[in-house]
């Protein structure tokens, strides 16, 4: 039995294969988390665990809200567009007897598209002002109940009747008591009440109240 040939030698390797753009793996940037985890206190519901999400400040928190609602306005009215004109196009096309016998003129055409530009235009405007109220249905209740750090509010001491009104409502309940803070002996700092209390965060809602405004729309144009 005949020997069997050598095997044919391997091939020589590529330099480029092994170059950076060829091996490489490159991947997109991360996306930075909108809200990020802190210490819940004894207020919150213990049943999600001992952490919770919170928005860094209010700046954070308004941005969200902002581009969570434009995105929804944008999206419904993409929608609406289609619905509108398939909405014109059904109240203004021809009558179904010329369609049959096939008597439509070039008139017809262009009174047609006339029709169509109007009934586009009606019909888009109420509906663009329809999502905006949509947006505003779906982005307010989750934002009101959103956490906002403590930390990230900027409070000043020199600010006492606001702090004292902000913690009364937040920890004590009880919004229409401006001074709650001195009733419990705590009249220092807001990191003294902060470090006794383990008050971590607020919600959107306490931030309103903060500063008197009845939507999150409201504390945006105070705060601009």
């Amino acid at each position: 039995m005949g020997s069997q040939p050598p095997p044919p030698p391997p091939p020589s390797p590529n330099a480029e294969d092994y170059s950076a753009a060829a091996t490489l793996i490159s991947f997109p940037r991360r996306i930075p988390l909108l809200r990020g985890p802190i210490k819940a206190t004894q207020s919150d519901d213990p049943s999600p665990g001992s952490y919770i999400l919170a928005f860094k400040n209010p700046r954070a928190w308004a941005a969200a809200y902002e581009s969570s609602k434009s995105q929804i306005i944008s999206q419904c009215e993409a929608g609406s567009r289609i619905g509108c004109s398939i909405s014109a196009s059904s109240k203004c096309k021809p009558p179904w007897w010329k369609i049959l016998l096939g008597i439509s003129s070039k008139q017809d055409y262009s009174e047609r598209e006339k029709c169509e530009e109007i009934e586009m235009r009606a019909c888009f405007a109420a509906a663009k002002e329809k999502c905006g109220v949509f947006a505003n249905q779906r982005c307010a209740p989750a934002f009101e109940n959103a956490r906002i750090q403590v930390s990230g509010l900027g409070l000043k001491l020199a600010d006492r009747k606001n702090v004292s009104r902000l913690i009364s409502g937040v920890c004590f309940v009880n919004k229409k008591t401006y001074y709650g803070v001195g009733i419990w002996g705590i009249d220092k700092s807001w990191g003294e009440f902060r470090n006794k209390y383990e008050v971590t965060n607020i919600r959107g809602m306490d931030l309103l109240g903060f500063d008197d405004a009845n939507s999150i729309e409201e504390y945006l144009r105070k705060s601009s």
